[in-house]
């Protein structure tokens, strides 16, 4: 690949911004085309970075100026644009998760196979200091070995903020397909992929009533569970309790902990590039807080998208894979299966271990030169 990675971004919602704040910047990469159903959303979307225009979705497709195809559309558009991105030739980059199913994500991957393009998928924020500096103490042993972890998401249900919420109550929604790539990735990426898991799951509000917006008081159906918990068991015998829910208005639950051997690990929140890590070790007074051991500087939504720009000219793996995409998606599958059926369900998926991100790394590092 010579010249930068240029990029059509299919979908232009809440996201989009922070995605074309960061693409727009960052070296290696040049947003060129958005194209959306709403043709007003694609102009606005578009004057956000220097050159950008609209597009229809087919012209964005066909068109020689796009190399990759981000995708930023509601999960249940995704499975269109993935394989019209893929036929069309072009790489594709998305939004989590990876797809409604695990048997969805395999066509596209085996598509993407074929056609000799790469996937990548959200989220990158396990690319930022927070969370590849818990990897990197957990590797060095700053704990011992580790034997559970806990990953505690909680919220009243994103209705109250957002103006067109009805996506998060559908199938490919739910706390746990919304909000669980986050905690999911960080715990595979520090403890292993998962091999076994058990929960239980309720939905104790059938109807949800928007809070904001000029659609504010409009009422909706509620179509999958709003309230996850699970036990998940890693390869290396260490458990993840988890829960997921829009159904808690408030806690002091910490969002990731990990217990060792030899101490516990406070893990920031997933959903953040930045925050500290915190570490208590057997005998230690006091917890302290580690210095920044990995993750780039500066992280924002879209570091994904130049990581994989960064891989392609390089021609190594990218981070934000697929592949670990598709274990975090099979494992979410599977944890939504065993809450129906009361029995534990194997992950029998993996995911090769991206490279850690070496502290202090930029954006512009990417691109020496």
């Amino acid at each position: 690949m010579t010249g930068p990675l240029r990029i059509g971004v299919v979908g232009a919602g809440n996201i989009s911004g922070e995605y074309l704040r960061t693409l727009s910047r960052a070296p290696g990469v040049r947003p060129v085309l958005v194209a959306t159903r709403r043709a007003e959303q694609a102009r606005a979307a578009a004057a956000r970075f220097p050159g950008g225009r609209a597009a229809d979705l087919p012209e964005l497709y066909a068109s020689d100026e796009v190399d990759l195809v981000l995708d930023l559309t509601t999960p249940g558009a995704r499975p269109e644009v993935s394989r019209a991105a893929i036929a069309a030739g072009k790489h594709l980059y998305g939004e989590k998760p990876l797809a409604l199913s695990t048997a969805d994500a395999r066509s596209v991957l085996t598509a993407a196979a074929d056609a000799g393009v790469r996937v990548g998928c959200a989220p990158d924020t396990v690319l930022g200091t927070g969370i590849q500096t818990a990897r990197a103490c957990v590797e060095r042993g700053e704990i011992g070995a580790p034997v559970a972890a806990t990953a505690f998401m909680t919220t009243p249900g994103h209705e109250r903020w957002h103006p067109d919420p009805e996506f998060y109550y559908r199938p490919g929604g739910g706390p746990l397909l919304d909000m669980g790539p986050y905690y999911l990735t960080a715990l595979v990426l520090m403890l292993g992929p998962v091999r076994r898991v058990t929960g239980l799951a309720s939905a104790p509000r059938r109807t949800r009533t928007i809070g904001d917006g000029p659609r504010a008081g409009t009422t909706f159906p509620v179509e999958v569970a709003t309230h996850v918990s699970g036990v998940l068991e890693h390869g290396s015998g260490a458990l993840s309790t988890l829960m997921m829910s829009f159904d808690v208005w408030d806690s002091t639950l910490p969002r990731i902990e990990v217990y060792g051997t030899d101490g516990t690990l406070s893990v920031p929140d997933p959903n953040s590039f930045t925050g500290d890590v915190r570490v208590r070790r057997a005998g230690d007074p006091a917890w302290h807080t580690a210095p920044v051991l990995g993750g780039y500087a500066n992280g924002a939504r879209g570091i994904g998208v130049v990581d994989m720009a960064r891989a392609l000219a390089a021609g190594t793996p990218h981070r934000a894979s697929a592949e670990l995409a598709y274990h975090v998606l099979d494992v979410m599958e599977a944890l939504l299966a065993a809450t129906e059926t009361g029995d534990g369900r194997r992950v029998d998926s993996g995911f090769p271990l991206p490279d850690p991100v070496p502290a202090g790394t930029r954006p512009e590092d990417l691109f020496p030169g």
